[in-house]
């Protein structure tokens, strides 16, 4: 099982909209990916599935996670490195089920000029730590306000051949 993680709960953003295109493109080459979105998060996670504890509302959450086999994480940058929801998010997570000797995909995208690439770094940190191992080609998207069209689908040459060359070699690893 494929899970594409869009990892902001900011809601109507560019990294669901890139998330989406990803599950698209999957999709036209024959493969099912599931999407979670950041924003299906309970409220209160800090509160409730934090050191242990397990709520009713994360429990089908944690059931995705725990059968997923492959993860496509799309991260924007937020403040030089990627989103603290996402780092919440992993902590809610039981280990060692959920990621360890998983494998995943890193796809960066900011708003600037250098598509997260120190977040997509500072991730790579924690996938090593447990033992999710990640998938050498990460794509960092700059500027992803530009990168869309009116129908939300990447349409620059270059971002869409390095973007199948990542989803090709994604199916394969």
């Amino acid at each position: 099982m494929i899970t594409i993680i869009s990892s902001t709960n900011r809601a109507a953003s560019s990294t669901l909209k890139l998330s989406l295109y990803y599950q698209n493109r999957l999709r036209e080459k024959g493969i099912e990916a599931g999407l979670l979105s950041l924003t299906q998060l309970p409220p209160n996670l800090i509160e409730t599935d934090l050191y242990g504890k397990r709520s009713d509302a994360f429990e089908p959450i944690q059931e995705i996670i725990t059968q997923t086999q492959k993860f496509l994480f799309v991260i924007p940058e937020y403040n030089g490195s990627f989103p603290g929801v996402l780092k919440v998010f992993i902590d809610a997570c039981s280990l060692p089920e959920s990621f360890y000797e998983k494998r995943a995909a890193l796809v960066g995208l900011s708003s600037g000029k250098y598509g997260n690439i120190r977040g997509i770094d500072h991730f790579t940190g924690i996938c090593n730590y447990m033992h999710l191992h990640v998938m050498p080609l990460k794509i960092h998207i700059a500027s992803i306000n530009k990168e869309f069209d009116e129908n939300d689908n990447l349409f620059k040459k270059d971002t869409v051949q390095y973007t199948d060359e990542q989803i090709d070699k994604f199916i394969l690893f």
